[in-house]
């Protein structure tokens, strides 16, 4: 591992993922929900970009100044690359967190995030990050940050520390993170099956090592392999931010609000006599299990008003972002799978079905002639946003001011999947962030942008393409086994495509 990697794994590439709650439009309705006065965002900054998928989304779909680090080099070039291809305002480097915290050139910031990467570094560089967080983040401003969680991680954080112990006594010189990796998943197999009384006094360990074998082994290496790695509680990050004066606002995963999903009347019972919000939110994770958190905190946080706070809700526009026939009425938490409300749900997503903005305003006057109060269409739009069908959209003169830097970030990244089929997202204008689109959807994005007219010259396109990268399509858990299935496939992707993805594609703005 390179010296100046300070034990993280440096030697392979992060995953191509992009995260929504690194995308400071979305934070707005967090905030406004918990009454809690949002920033305007002209500056923002992430630590630890990865690949920098989302803060070059996020830069090209905003007139935000973006500023961030990554010091992976391989990673901070190809960051840089999107940043070239799209235009936007993003300044973007390999520094040390310690170099780059301490650059003089740097402005105060509305927004700071950093995903994950507080869990995987070392003291040091965390007492940087605070000490950085305390001086650059405006008053008013907001800090995301998300990170592995006690006690949620209590059966699995021995086996994690056993693998990674095995990998640093056992790996050969020169194998590689992929290689030790490997090596010590291989190990751990062979230790289980021997029955260990570990497992037995801790059989979701073995559960959760199961579901860890079959994930990319790029996001295993840097989720178990880093050699400083501290799952906390809510209360030891509480006291880490203590120096950089930032309050909890709320959850950025908007399903870990809605109550009804996460605890039984007896625990939201024993929560409600609990007045310290460190503690309740220490004793919440506790209750769910919690193994990962994701939250907003805030430098001087202000409640809204009441009047203010119905006022800025109602002005906010929204549209569905999943074929309506595809909208699940089920949420998954804690206390299991829960049926949403049919006669709350299904007038509100009727009204949406065309997938065109309306505001919260107009939803609220067609759920009072369904008899609906404002509260459950207000729960309704946050859980529908909070499962991934609905988004808050930004004023169309936003969306189409940064529209010509996402159309050319987009362009790019059709042309990339070419050869990097592990992308798997566009840019919205609209949405300020990712949009989930496959890789063979990709393709056809790319066939249809080259001057392709139908699905079937799509589904062409694409299998050329799919023949020189030697992949099938998978079928039923299989890949397809000749090339008239292979066709008949592609062609049912591409029609699919056409009739139920480009429609909604096309009022996001992320195709013409």
């Amino acid at each position: 591992m390179p010296d100046w990697s300070a034990g993280y794994v440096a030697d392979i590439g992060y995953t191509y993922g992009t995260y929504a709650e690194l995308n400071p439009h979305r934070m707005r309705l967090a905030l406004l929900m918990a009454g809690i006065v949002p920033p305007e965002i002209g500056t923002a900054c992430e630590l630890g970009f990865g690949q920098g998928m989302s803060v070059n989304m996020h830069a090209a779909a905003a007139d935000t100044t973006w500023y961030g680090t990554d010091f992976n080099p391989s990673q901070a070039a190809f960051a840089q690359e999107l940043v070239g291809a799209s235009g936007a305002t993003a300044h973007l480097y390999d520094q040390s967190f310690a170099e780059f915290c301490s650059r003089a050139d740097l402005p105060e910031f509305d927004f700071i995030g950093l995903h994950g990467i507080f869990s995987w570094i070392s003291d040091e560089n965390r007492a940087i990050i605070v000490d950085f967080i305390r001086r650059k983040l405006k008053v008013g401003g907001v800090l995301y940050i998300s990170y592995n969680t006690q006690p949620g991680w209590a059966a699995m954080a021995p086996v994690r520390d056993l693998m990674t112990e095995y990998a640093t006594v056992m790996g050969a010189p020169g194998q590689g993170s992929l290689g030790r990796v490997e090596q010590s998943l291989a190990f751990m197999d062979r230790l289980f099956a021997t029955n260990p009384r570990y497992l037995q006094a801790n059989p979701a360990a073995k559960t959760r090592f199961d579901r860890l074998k079959g994930q990319n082994r790029s996001y295993v290496a840097h989720e178990y392999f880093n050699r400083d790695w501290l799952p906390l509680t809510f209360a030891q990050m509480a006291h880490w931010l203590e120096p950089a004066k930032v309050g909890f606002a709320c959850s950025a995963h908007y399903l870990d609000q809605i109550e009804a999903i996460n605890l039984s009347a007896d625990q939201q019972k024993l929560l409600a006599e609990l007045g310290d919000v460190q503690l309740a939110q220490t004793v919440r994770d506790f209750i769910t299990n919690q193994t990962f958190r994701r939250d907003y905190w805030v430098r001087g946080p202000r409640k809204l008003g009441v009047v203010l706070q119905d006022k800025l809700l109602r002005e906010l526009r929204v549209a569905l972002t999943t074929p309506r026939a595809d909208v699940s009425l089920k949420a998954n938490g804690p206390v299991g799978e829960i049926q949403l409300n049919a006669g709350v749900y299904e007038p509100l997503l009727d009204f949406l079905a065309d997938h065109q903005p309306r505001t919260v305003d107009e939803l609220i006057a067609h759920g009072a002639t369904r008899q609906l109060n404002k509260n459950q269409v207000l729960q309704a739009v946050y859980i529908l946003t909070g499962i991934g069908s609905l988004a808050v959209l930004r004023s169309e003169e936003v969306a189409a001011q940064a529209r010509p830097r996402t159309d050319r970030l987009n362009a790019h990244l059709s042309a990339l999947s070419l050869t990097t089929p592990e992308l798997q997202q566009l840019v919205s204008p609209a949405t300020g962030g990712a949009v989930p689109v496959d890789a063979v959807q990709l393709l056809f994005v790319l066939a249809r942008s080259q001057g392709e007219k139908d699905a079937e010259q799509w589904a062409r396109f694409a299998n050329a393409v799919l023949a020189r990268q030697g992949r099938r399509l998978v079928v039923d858990g299989k890949p397809t086994e000749t090339d008239e299935e292979q066709t008949r496939e592609m062609i049912k992707r591409a029609t699919a495509f056409r009739d139920k993805t480009l429609p909604i594609l096309q009022i996001l703005g992320v195709v013409a």
